[in-house]
């Protein structure tokens, strides 16, 4: 895979995929421009070297329909501020309106294109779409990891009809950072996996299995881990269809020599509301019609002591229902733990990175990953096909 560095884009009209699907209150303004911020390494390389720079980005789910709310308009407003340069937004992404802005445009200027997903060609990876984005350009970067995932018209169908490609610095960074802590980890290497599912993280959880020396199951999905050695977990989300699975993977844990940690405590409450009654008890006393919300307090000094000798660690997923604040303090402390640790910390996943910024930790975290979904490509072994479009023209 090409890096951006590796090729002449001196006055070369760039095409540059990232991802602004940020955050908007109900007056459309940002709440949250950290997307935005972690493409600026690229888009600043490329004005320094004069180059015109034409991004590209989707909108949250317009369903192939142009909607005002899912303009791109915001994005462009910030993104002019913290370049301190005008972006001008193009008033679609492809259309003899858009390729005449561009043809216009001059050395060092910015054209952002209207949202990608105005057109359901984009999600269905359309050829004769992607042609069209890529007749923009003379050269094509990939700078959105988060949708590296996706085999959409602008990550992987663009490529076929542009003969230089290559990545952008954030979606180079992910990589080597994942790389480092996967493929080619310090040891200890210590995976933390949360959130709702088993389901979800199935592929993850079989093939860090093969990878790790010690594994934190938290969150929901430690319920049906929980259940399947003999635990009532009352009315918590269980997934019973799974309990064979979980059953399976701590075997494997145990056949491997993988230290493998569970709840031993866990505070619950009576339903699934924020000023629902709680109180805290151990695994084995889940009351009948009560469910688990959050980790323990005897749990998170468990998994803050699975993690002292670590050199790696890995986190996807939080620890309970940290939106609630009643709910919160387990996926908080575990948060704590990892930023004061001396190892590499690698922390993926939506919600796993909003709570590190809730914590205000994310100085102290090594690298939080821009993408959830991709993410958890990587944690199944899996190849993510935005990489794999950008190594096949290589």
């Amino acid at each position: 895979m090409k890096n951006i560095r590796d090729l002449d884009i001196k006055g070369k009209k760039l095409l540059i995929r990232v991802d602004f699907n940020v955050p908007l209150d109900e007056q459309l303004n940002i709440t949250d421009d950290i997307r935005i911020r972690g493409v600026l390494p690229t888009l600043n390389y490329a004005l320094d070297e004069n180059a015109k720079v034409i991004i590209m980005s989707h909108l949250g789910r317009p369903k192939g329909e142009r909607k005002p709310q899912f303009s791109l308009a915001p994005a462009a407003k910030r993104l002019s501020r913290l370049l301190n340069k005008e972006v001008v937004l193009a008033p679609d992404c492809i259309g003899p309106e858009t390729k005449a802005i561009v043809e216009a445009m001059q050395p060092g200027s910015v054209v952002l294109l209207e949202n990608l997903r105005f057109h359901a060609e984009e999600q269905q990876n359309d050829e004769g779409f992607a042609s069209q984005l890529a007749s923009l350009c003379d050269i094509y970067i990939n700078d959105a990891f988060a949708v590296a995932h996706r085999a959409h018209a602008s990550v992987v169908g663009v490529t076929q009809f542009v003969e230089q490609c290559a990545a952008g610095f954030l979606l180079q960074k992910e990589m080597d950072y994942f790389h480092r802590s996967v493929s080619n980890p310090m040891r200890p290497l210590v995976a933390i996996v949360g959130g709702a599912k088993v389901s979800s993280k199935l592929g993850a959880l079989d093939n860090l299995m093969d990878r790790v020396d010690k594994m934190v199951i938290g969150g929901a999905m430690a319920n049906t881990f929980l259940k399947s050695i003999g635990h009532d977990m009352g009315k918590s989300k269980v997934e019973d269809e799974l309990l064979d699975t979980a059953r399976e993977l701590l075997n494997k844990a145990k056949r491997l020599g993988v230290k493998l940690y569970l709840p031993v405590d866990c505070i619950v409450a009576d339903r699934f509301e924020a000023r629902a009654e709680s109180k805290r008890v151990t695994v084995q006393e889940v009351p009948a019609d009560w469910m688990v919300l959050d980790i323990g307090p005897a749990t998170t000094v468990l998994f803050s002591e699975a993690m002292e000798s670590a050199k790696t660690i890995i986190w996807n997923g939080p620890m309970g229902a940290f939106e609630m604040d009643a709910f919160s303090r387990g996926t908080m402390a575990m948060v704590q733990h990892v930023a004061r640790s001396h190892a590499l910390t690698i922390v993926g996943g939506g919600d796993t990175d909003v709570a590190v910024h809730k914590a205000g930790e994310s100085s102290n975290i090594s690298y939080i990953s821009t993408g959830g979904g991709a993410f958890l490509m990587l944690m199944e072994g899996k190849k993510l096909p935005g990489v794999e479009a950008l190594e096949a023209k290589n």
